[in-house]
């Protein structure tokens, strides 16, 4: 009974979130089990361009270090506003979803090549904490029971936390960075006299993650039940 509802529990969990927090805790997992490790993983331009080691590209996102009050603090974060966000202003819209993750992670991409940045993970966190606060400015949010703050202020709460650590903020800004181009680009811009939408999510997404939903209230007329007519008929004749 525990193992199914553990199942339950886990299948309910948003697609996108349910994938890269696994992703994520599975990769955690194998490094501390020696099937790999960290060096397997970091984004190396070089490796990357000149000795083809394409999975640096998505690895560098999901591994947040060992086992530790770091990763923890980091994987509840990740899951609950990577939850929020996709069933919140992103129910329904999955691709837009993927494609939210696709954009962020090219950025930050883009910044790793002229940075010494090994693992982004964090600053993608920071980028989902960044986009939910913005979209919910009016929710009172508190931090350790310490502070009380409007939600648009956590990111730079986190940032602070992350500097008393003993940490660089260069990831958290980098994230920050990201989630606000999102933000304007999505949100602000094209609400402007004379804005318009430009991120646009590719199709080939829409087709793969929003498949319609059956309504179970709908009923076919007959002929749509595949209802076989007598050869040389048509409905209406059927009927006289």
């Amino acid at each position: 009974m525990a193992y199914q509802g553990f199942t339950q529990e886990y299948l309910g969990i948003p697609a996108v979130t349910r994938a890269y927090t696994t992703a994520c805790v599975l990769t955690t997992a194998a490094v501390q089990l020696e099937f790999i490790t960290p060096f397997q993983l970091y984004f190396n331009p070089d490796l990357i361009f000149r000795k083809f080691q394409i999975w640096r590209l998505i690895t560098n996102f999901l591994f947040f270090g060992p086992l530790g009050f770091s990763f923890f603090f980091n994987m509840i974060f990740l899951y609950r506003y990577c939850r929020m966000l996709e069933e919140g202003s992103f129910r329904g819209r999955t691709a837009d979803f993927v494609f939210m993750f696709l954009f962020g992670g090219f950025l930050m991409t883009l910044f790793g090549l002229f940075a010494s940045l090994f693992f982004l993970g964090q600053a993608f966190t920071i980028m989902l904490v960044y986009v939910w606060s913005r979209r919910n400015p009016y929710i009172r949010m508190n931090f350790f029971g310490l502070l009380n703050f409007q939600a648009p202020f956590l990111p730079w709460v986190l940032m602070g936390f992350s500097l008393l650590l003993g940490n660089s903020i260069i990831i958290d800004l980098l994230g920050i960075a990201v989630g606000h181009i999102y933000y304007f680009l999505e949100d602000v811009f094209p609400n402007q006299p004379g804005g318009k939408k430009l991120l646009l999510t590719p199709g080939f997404l829409k087709l793969v993650f929003d498949t319609p939903e059956e309504d179970p209230n709908y009923n076919p007329l007959p002929e749509d039940q595949g209802k076989d007519w007598p050869r040389g008929q048509t409905a209406g004749q059927c009927k006289g």
